[in-house]
């Protein structure tokens, strides 16, 4: 959401298919979420999610999607063990889209199209299945928050 910067909202859309409590039907739940705010970097934020979601505790099998309203960070999965991981996504994606290029777009600064840019490139948004009251991540999994932009504003 334009004006919305560093204090991003998830719309969590969240499935719920034949849980405990509900068998044999479908249950919908959405609702936002803000999370904290972030300088720039790839921040995990599963914890942050599932605790702003607590009914997914009740839930025997369901789909959540978790959509950012933001058109300067992204949202995807990864690795949430090692933390070289995350400052390495950093990296990478200050290679693919270097600030030092000549944007045509640069109304908030240097990095505002660059950080256009990364969003489109990874995404704002990711489907996680649920199964028995949790998240169904792999192993080493979690969502990440990926910031582009340098300073937070409200």
């Amino acid at each position: 959401v334009h004006g919305d910067s560093r204090v991003w909202k998830l719309v969590s859309r969240v499935l719920m298919a034949a849980s405990p409590f509900q068998t044999g039907s479908t249950v919908w739940l959405q609702k936002d979420i803000t999370l904290k705010r972030r300088k720039r970097g790839v921040h995990l934020v599963t914890d942050e999610l599932v605790s702003a979601v607590p009914e997914l505790s009740s839930l025997a099998v369901g789909t959540a999607h978790f959509f950012l309203k933001h058109t300067s960070a992204a949202l995807t999965i990864n690795e949430n063990c090692d933390s070289d991981v995350r400052a390495d996504m950093e990296t990478i994606l200050n290679r693919v889209v270097p600030e030092d290029a000549r944007y045509r777009h640069s109304d908030e600064g240097a990095d505002d199209m660059p950080a256009h840019a990364k969003s489109s490139l990874i995404g704002v948004s990711v489907t996680v299945p649920i199964a028995n009251g949790a998240l169904a991540f792999g192993t080493w999994q979690g969502v990440h928050l990926c910031e582009a932009r340098d300073s937070a504003t409200p």
